[in-house]
């Protein structure tokens, strides 16, 4: 009787190490979505705290405070010259480019096609459809509330819409913070996910914090983009795997 030839060993390690390894970013992204309710819940109260800002910054309640802070960062002899070494200056533009739509629009396009061309295209999806409608949920919010820059100093970078919220604060946050949440996702290592998260809010605050230091945002304008778009990217992403669920998609 004819024996039966079985598969190179090396073929069928590399098959199970696929299988595990699809397997364990299922049980990975289920894990990771045990904590919906508390993002919902963190984005819910986001959303009210914006709208709270929003209604004392246009009723100029936080005039007085926006100038102090303002004027703080800035040398009491040379209002156009903001505090700390030379270098400084230098260095909040090369922090504030980090949010700007050039850098992000680059890094959300290289993500996704990566992400696309490994075979995780609702992934990719997911991170391109947050970001886009992160950047124009920004530009409407400007266009409402049409609040003028800060007018007390010298600008230290270049500007081409309304102050209120602050573009680079909240893409910055729809960005950083949905590209953070995707990698979390691809690791059980408590300590991993850690960092990647912090690191994702370290950028986020440094962007909105340069806005500030160079002049062309007032400080109500950074603390509402940060709080928007935190909202927007917890919110964005739970509906979209609400509808995959719906849908009965399996995970990526």
């Amino acid at each position: 009787m004819p024996s039966q030839s079985s598969p190179p060993l090396s073929e069928t390690q590399s098959g199970d190490d696929s299988a595990v390894s699809s397997g364990r970013f299922y049980l990975l992204s289920k894990k990771f979505e045990t904590g919906t309710p508390w993002v919902f819940a963190a984005s819910a109260l986001s959303v009210l705290l914006f709208v709270a800002i929003a209604g004392v910054v246009m009723y100029g309640t936080t005039r007085e405070l926006d100038e102090r802070i303002l004027l703080g960062l800035r040398d009491p002899n040379n209002r156009s010259d903001p505090i700390g070494p030379e270098w400084l200056e230098g260095y909040m533009r090369d922090i504030t480019a980090l949010g700007g739509f050039g850098v992000l629009s680059l890094l959300v396009l290289s993500v996704s096609g990566f992400l696309y061309a490994t075979g995780r295209q609702r992934t990719a999806f997911r991170i391109f459809a947050i970001s886009l409608s992160g950047w124009l949920l920004s530009q409407g919010m400007k266009f409402t509330f049409q609040r003028p820059r800060p007018d007390l100093v010298p600008y230290g970078a270049d500007v081409f819409s309304s102050s209120f919220p602050s573009g680079h604060a909240m893409v910055s946050a729809v960005v950083f913070l949905t590209l953070g949440a995707a990698l979390a996702r691809t690791t059980n290592v408590a300590r991993v996910r850690a960092y990647v998260m912090t690191l994702a809010i370290v950028l986020t605050l440094a962007v909105g914090f340069s806005r500030v230091y160079l002049g062309v945002h007032w400080p109500t304008d950074v603390l509402g983009g940060w709080v928007l778009g935190g909202a927007w990217s917890g919110l964005a992403w739970i509906v979209l795997r609400r509808i995959e669920r719906e849908r009965g998609e399996r995970l990526n």
